[in-house]
């Protein structure tokens, strides 16, 4: 009987040390993953073209009724940020995840702690250079633009051009 107990110590002993080596292992998989993660997004971003600044008329003082001036950058430890210019008033968000479809179309998502809520958006550059939105949508599905259109006006979303 005492040998079982021992048997049974060295076998728990043993599950716990591979116990702890696979969380070590899974700790160490989802750190590489999102460093991984993060490159691929800012390569993504930066190969596509849509680092930099973009309104619809960069001459034109930001205005929140009149156009924003829209911002794209890599910061320094890898995140990829948007930043809007109202004006008065702006924010500065993280871009969660892009993507680029076969269209061409760049799916990016940005989370925005103040609406407290990730919006997705379709973005398309032109062959002129210019930038388009074709699709912004909630989480929940809810339209703002949809096939390059306002869902609330039916009109066209302007073309925005790079000011930087």
């Amino acid at each position: 009987m005492l040998h079982f107990g021992i048997l049974r110590g060295g076998v728990s002993q043993d599950m716990m040390r591979c116990l702890g080596r696979g969380i070590a292992a899974a700790v160490l998989w989802v750190a590489f993953t999102s460093m991984a993660g993060a490159e691929t997004l800012a390569a993504t971003v930066e190969q596509w073209g849509l680092l930099g600044s973009w309104a619809v008329d960069c001459s034109a003082r930001p205005d929140r009724d009149k156009g924003a001036l829209l911002t794209y950058e890599i910061r320094k430890d890898g995140r990829v940020m948007y930043r809007r210019n109202f004006g008065e008033a702006g924010d500065e968000n993280e871009v969660v995840s892009a993507a680029v479809n076969a269209e061409g179309l760049l799916n990016v998502m940005v989370y925005f702690p103040s609406l407290h809520q990730a919006r997705e958006f379709g973005l398309l550059l032109q062959k002129d250079g210019s930038l388009r939105a074709i699709y912004n949508r909630s989480e929940r599905g809810a339209y703002t633009i949809r096939d390059g259109k306002y869902v609330a006006t039916g009109v066209p979303t302007p073309a925005q051009q790079r000011c930087d």
